[in-house]
């Protein structure tokens, strides 16, 4: 039976190879490369990888890949299905378009052209279509204390809540972590978990230095696309660059550039209606069009201080012009 300390290595070495192909999937991924990363033999990292994810690693990256091409196609409609299988790393046209057309059951083009020829598109089409409609977005304004352009998001059908969007320039952040793949919608045990073990080996580091400290959550995949058991989340705080890390605890840097900044107080069941409405309400009407690095969720507060129990976050989302 392995130790803990082994299944920890194990996970830690794996995250690396995870971390390293979201930041190139551009490029050719081999097995030799990536067994690298993880200090494995090719022949040993294949298997691992494989038992550990439950799935291959070509289907992993595969996977990964048609996620971020599926998103692109809608919101780079400037960009030529040929150019976004290119930037997702297939090596030719014709290989994109067979595996889109065998994981989807419609051509790239149908996906982009909103043409409803299956359950999981029209699904979807139908969601997004009542979500837009059920936010306000306001036209923006200059904020006058910061002087910042901003825009107002409302929910006049349920009154649920309000939030102000700004676009700012955000630092690359180093961030240590624990990351969870797997559901996580609704599971304040599970996030109460993990925010403890982090903060439990930061703490004992002399790492949590408020306000310095900044705390945030980054997901990678699209709740509504992906099946929940391959859902990833990482729950994060900031460190300096030179922080060792350990363990199941992992080190990125969270890419910096321009962020939508929306602030929301949201009850625990809200956090889902307040990514719709920036995705779904703000976008459409921003000019912007989401980049590919990942959203985050900023916590600014700890709910359990909040008089009404609730949670003061920013969902920063990447942005670049349509």
């Amino acid at each position: 039976m392995a130790t803990p300390y082994l299944q920890q290595e194990y996970t830690a070495r794996i995250n690396r190879v995870i971390d390293f192909i979201e930041q190139h999937l551009d490029e050719e991924l081999t097995l030799d490369k990536l067994a690298r990363v993880a200090s494995f033999s090719p022949y040993h990292f294949h298997r691992i990888f494989a038992a550990m994810m439950g799935e291959t690693l070509y289907h992993f990256i595969t996977r990964i890949r048609l996620g971020r091409a599926r998103a692109l196609l809608v919101q780079n409609p400037k960009s030529s299905i040929t150019q976004i299988a290119f930037d997702c790393g297939f090596s030719s046209s014709a290989v994109f378009a067979r595996a889109f057309k065998e994981a989807y059951g419609m051509s790239a083009s149908q996906w982009r052209n909103g043409r409803k020829n299956c359950k999981t598109e029209s699904n979807y089409a139908q969601m997004m279509g009542k979500l837009g409609k059920a936010f306000d977005i306001s036209s923006m304004y200059i904020d006058p204390v910061n002087h910042q352009q901003t825009w107002r998001i409302t929910m006049p059908s349920k009154s649920k809540f309000t939030a102000d969007v700004r676009i700012d320039d955000l630092p690359a952040w180093t961030v240590a972590y624990v990351r969870h793949i797997g559901p996580y919608e609704g599971d304040e045990t599970l996030f109460e978990n993990l925010w403890t073990k982090l903060c439990t080996w930061a703490g004992a580091r002399d790492l949590i230095k408020p306000p310095e400290t900044q705390f945030l959550s980054v997901y990678y995949d699209d709740p509504d696309l992906t099946d929940k058991s391959k859902l990833r989340v990482d729950v994060c705080l900031t460190v300096p660059e030179d922080t060792q890390v350990d363990g199941d605890i992992g080190k990125m840097t969270l890419p910096g550039g321009k962020y939508a900044r929306a602030k929301f107080e949201l009850k625990g069941d809200e956090f889902r209606d307040a990514w719709s409405a920036v995705y779904a309400g703000w976008f459409p009407e921003s000019g912007f069009q989401p980049d590919d690095r990942p959203p985050f969720e900023l916590y600014l507060n700890d709910a359990k201080e909040h008089p009404e129990g609730k949670h003061i976050v920013e969902i920063c989302a990447p942005v670049k012009p349509l």
